[in-house]
C-alpha cells in the first residue's frame, strides 16, 4: 500500500529514529530512563546519577509507566530538562532528539520541558532528591582530588515531600535558617543547620557528606555546624559577598492566553486568540493551540493537525514564553484523543479555572 503525506513523512522520521543507538529498548520497561546531551550526541547517564543533574548540561528524561493498575498497555512521559547554563545548541539538541523519541514509541508519549529552578510537580515526583550542581557533567566536581577542589556552597531545601539539592553562590549571605548548607572546601565538608532547618533536610544532607567522603577514600572529613556556633575556618572559607542578581523576573499577574499555530497560509504562523475568559469550546480540531496562564504552559494538539503545525507547536511555545515575565514556565504537550492520561486532565482544570 502506498503511503502518502503524513503517513510518507510519519514512516521517514519513524526510520530516521531507529537509526539513533540510544534510543535502542527505550520505553520498553517500566521504569526511569536518562540520557545527557553531549555535542548534538545522545548518551546515557549512568543510573547510580539518576536525579543529580548539572546547570550546564540538558538532559532527557523518559519514564515509562502502566496507565492503569494490572494493564500490560505501557505509557510514557518523555521531559527535556534544560541547565540554567545549557547553550542553546545543546538544549535546542535536547527539544529535537526528544521529538525523535516521541517518533521512535509512535508518538505515545507526551512530551514535556522543563527548566531548571522551574520543574514540575510530575518531574519532581520521579527522584526522592534532585541534586543540581554548576558546569557541566564533564567538569563537575566528582571524584575531583581534594587538593584541586574548588569551594563550592550547597542548599538543601524541602519542597513539598522531597528536599532539593541546589548549588548556589559562595558566599555567606547566601545562608538562611530555613535550610541547610554545605560548605565543600575539599578535605574539609561543613554541614551548616539553619535554626529552622527540617530533620529530612539535615538528614539528606548528611548523606550527601557521607557519600563525599566515601568518594575521596577518607581524605575528606565532615564536621556539622549549628547556627551560631561556627569556628572561625568555616567564615575564613565562605566570602562576604552580595548575592548576584537573579536573571529572572517574577511573573506577577499574567491573563491566560490563547494562541494558535496554524499553517493555512501555506506556512506555520503563530497569532494570539484570546486573552482572559477562556474556555474549552476556544479550542478546534483542525491546528494547534497554545494556552498559558502564566504558572504553566500548554500544547494543544487538535487531531485534524498538520505535521508542519505539530512540529512547530512546541518551539512557538518555547518561543511565546520567551517574550514573558515567566520564561521559564513548564510546558506539556498534549493531543487530542488522548484524555486519559495525567497531563491531559491537568491541562482541562487549568482551563476551567479561565473560563
Amino acid at each position: 500500500m502506498a503511503l502518502f503525506g503524513s503517513d510518507l513523512e510519519r514512516q521517514v522520521k519513524k526510520e530516521s529514529a531507529q537509526t539513533e543507538p540510544a534510543w535502542e529498548g527505550a520505553g520498553q520497561e517500566v521504569g526511569l530512563q536518562i540520557w545527557r546531551i553531549v555535542k548534538f550526541n545522545v548518551e546515557h547517564w549512568p543510573k547510580e546519577e539518576y536525579g543529580n543533574f548539572y546547570s550546564g548540561d540538558s538532559y532527557i528524561i523518559l519514564n515509562t509507566y502502566h496507565p492503569k493498575p494490572g494493564s500490560n498497555l505501557l505509557a510514557w512521559d518523555v521531559h527535556f530538562w534544560i541547565g540554567k547554563y545549557s547553550s542553546q545548541d545543546e538544549y535546542g539538541t535536547a527539544a529535537y532528539k526528544t521529538v525523535e523519541l516521541d517518533t521512535f514509541l509512535d508518538d505515545g508519549p507526551v512530551q514535556h520541558r522543563e527548566v531548571q529552578g522551574y520543574e514540575s510537580a510530575l518531574f519532581q515526583s520521579y527522584f526522592d532528591k534532585i541534586t543540581i550542581m554548576e558546569g557541566g557533567a564533564d567538569t563537575g566536581f566528582r571524584h575531583v582530588e581534594p587538593e584541586k577542589y574548588e569551594t563550592r556552597l550547597m542548599r538543601f531545601s524541602r519542597t513539598g515531600r522531597r528536599v532539593k539539592a541546589t548549588e548556589v553562590q559562595l558566599t555567606r549571605k547566601m545562608l538562611n535558617s530555613g535550610d541547610v548548607f554545605i560548605l565543600d572546601a575539599g578535605r574539609t565538608v561543613y554541614q551548616w543547620n539553619g535554626k529552622s532547618c527540617s530533620g529530612d533536610e539535615k538528614y539528606e544532607a548528611q548523606s550527601f557528606c557521607q557519600g563525599l567522603e566515601t568518594e575521596r577514600n577518607g581524605r575528606a572529613k565532615a564536621e556539622t555546624v549549628e547556627e551560631g556556633h561556627e569556628p572561625d575556618e568555616f567564615w575564613e572559607q565562605l566570602p562576604d559577598e552580595d548575592i548576584e542578581a537573579d536573571d529572572e523576573t517574577d511573573a506577577g499577574s499574567f491573563p491566560p492566553t490563547l494562541l494558535k499555530v496554524s499553517d493555512d497560509s501555506g506556512s506555520p504562523k503563530m497569532t494570539k486568540v484570546k486573552e482572559g475568559q477562556i474556555s474549552m469550546a476556544d479550542f478546534s480540531t483542525d491546528d494547534v493551540f497554545i494556552f498559558d496562564d502564566g504558572k504553566s504552559c500548554f500544547v494543544f494538539v487538535g487531531s485534524g493537525a498538520s505535521p508542519a503545525e505539530k512540529r512547530n507547536g512546541l518551539p512557538y511555545a518555547h518561543k511565546h514564553l520567551q517574550k514573558t515575565a515567566h520564561p521559564c514556565a513548564a510546558v506539556s504537550v498534549i493531543s487530542q484523543g488522548k484524555e486519559e492520561n495525567n497531563a491531559y486532565k491537568a491541562f482541562v482544570a487549568a482551563v476551567g479555572t479561565a473560563a
